[in-house]
């Protein structure tokens, strides 16, 4: 595993545990799953969710913003946006 990996996976353990003093807002919290999905999963793939689906579609859109990003760099951006967030 390399170091962006396990800076990555460090990260988003942070995130998932909600640890510290870090709060991401709504806006914050789409982001990084977005960001989780790119790093993970490429790019966003399937039909976009219906309109009552309101989460779902959200989620969507969110990790279409970043369609396109390699895994690495959505790697960085997370560990980035994490590191801004704490201060």
């Amino acid at each position: 595993m390399s170091d962006l990996e396990t800076r990555f996976n460090e990260a988003v353990d942070f995130i998932q545990k909600g640890q510290g003093d870090a709060n991401p807002s709504n806006d914050q919290k789409l982001e990084f799953y977005a960001l989780y999905k790119q790093a993970t999963e490429g790019d966003v793939s399937g039909k976009r969710p219906g309109m009552m689906d309101f989460v779902g579609r959200a989620k969507f859109d969110a990790w279409e913003k970043v369609k396109g990003l390699s895994r690495e760099e959505a790697m960085e951006r997370y560990i980035e946006r994490l590191e801004a967030l704490r201060g």
